[in-house]
């Protein structure tokens, strides 16, 4: 089995070594390849992944190549995980934004828009020489924002799902305050990418019993204080909320205290420098401990679990991911990407039934959905209107004077990313 991995040089990708080599009963790889335009980051990266497998005794092979064709000829399965415009990008899409009011994240609000303009092209672009080379192959996209990635490849009808690790992360959690197996954990976890509620916790699988209200009764504080979100909350919603949606339930705190700390892509960059320091030893034969704060926990856990099930493994046949809507949640399109529980396997996701949505929840998912359906036209077409009319309806923005700010910015900042602007 050949697995490739595009943005290879990341310093994510001994996470993903390691759950490689941890899980090859789950996903035997043969090859894995890692592809990167970065020469140098790459080589201190396939270094070190050589050495993990190594010393875990895989008899896999490593191969690291700046050749994108090259890399996903043959492939099972190709895992996008690219960051076009790095960190630098990163720190403006979490500056910029808090100049108009607004929350400067590099994934949702006007800085996610930012991502989401300039990753789209390169990532179709991509996912159309990994067709023309290898049409079987599956796209497992990991590359924010996901929701907008994912429903880009999946209208130009590519064989891709969309992975994040929030649901994964959750369930872990969720089960150490349990104290069982995270395999006998299933979310009852609904929304679109970044923007999504457990509203169920069920012990031994779909129809087991929701032990959520059991969670929140004796485990809500340290679960609201994870969030960053008042444990009052948590009790009046009866659901766990992503983190993510502090951004929204919050909005006015957290900008003020974004203004008033370092980006997070700063702390990241720095971070960055100091593994690929580490990752440059060559008695470095595993993944090192910082490397845990970079985030993206369980990260390999959760992509090894859905290759194989695309891939006709071992996964589990019931996963969270990314994918059409098709009538999952009746109040979204059929072509919006949602983020639910799926059956998976060869022929692709689809979604298991969802209880219907409290209309809380359903409205902010609708009015993000359509956010995600304009920033969509916006990459694909380009045109400052366009991306004028995305920000005018995200729920972080929807102020026509906060939107033409926004937009002034975000092109000003992204001009040599965006070859219509």
């Amino acid at each position: 089995m050949k697995l490739t991995v595009v943005g290879g040089g990341s310093t994510y990708t001994p996470e993903l070594v390691d759950g490689f080599a941890r899980l090859r009963g789950t996903l035997p790889v043969d090859e894995l390849v890692l592809v990167d335009p970065a020469a140098e980051r790459l080589a201190a990266v396939g270094g070190l992944a050589r050495r993990i497998l190594a010393r875990q005794g895989h008899p896999g092979r490593v191969v690291t190549t700046g050749d994108l064709d090259a890399g996903v000829d043959g492939a099972d399965a190709v895992l996008l995980q690219l960051r076009v415009g790095g960190q630098a990008a990163r720190e403006q899409d979490e500056t910029w934004p808090l100049e108009c009011g607004c929350v400067g994240q590099e994934t949702t609000g006007a800085g996610g828009l930012a991502k989401a303009l300039r990753t789209v092209p390169v990532v179709l672009d991509i996912a159309e020489r990994v067709r023309r080379t290898n049409p079987d192959a599956w796209i497992i996209d990991f590359t924010n924002p996901v929701g907008i990635v994912t429903r880009a490849l999946l209208r130009a009808g590519h064989r891709a799902v969309g992975l994040c690790n929030v649901a994964i992360g959750l369930q872990r959690k969720f089960a150490a305050l349990l104290g069982t197996e995270p395999g006998r954990l299933h979310l009852d976890h609904v929304g679109l990418n970044h923007l999504t509620w457990e509203t169920g916790v069920r012990l031994g699988g779909p129809d087991g019993e929701d032990v959520l209200p059991r969670l929140l009764a004796e485990h809500g504080a340290a679960i609201a204080d994870d969030l960053r979100l008042p444990h009052p909350l948590l009790d009046r919603l009866g659901t766990v909320p992503s983190y993510y949606l502090r951004y929204y339930y919050a909005h006015d705190a957290v900008v003020r205290e974004l203004r008033g700390k370092p980006s997070r892509a700063a702390e990241v960059a720095d971070m960055e420098r100091q593994l690929l320091d580490m990752y440059r030893d060559p008695a470095l034969d595993e993944k090192p401990e910082l490397l845990s704060r970079r985030g993206g926990a369980h990260y390999s856990e959760a992509a090894v679990d859905l290759a194989a099930a695309l891939l006709g493994g071992s996964g589990s046949p019931h996963q969270v991911v990314n994918t059409y809507n098709n009538g999952t949640l009746p109040f979204l399109p059929d072509d919006a990407v949602v983020e639910v529980q799926a059956a998976v396997g060869r022929k692709g996701a689809t979604p298991l039934p969802v209880a219907p949505l409290d209309p809380l929840y359903a409205g902010l998912t609708a009015r993000t959905a359509a956010y995600e359906d304009l920033a969509l036209r916006a990459a694909l077409h380009g045109g400052r209107e366009r991306v004028f009319r995305a920000l005018l309806a995200h729920p972080l923005v929807g102020q026509y004077d906060r939107a033409d700010a926004l937009t002034d910015r975000l092109l000003a900042h992204n001009r040599e990313h965006l070859g219509w602007a």
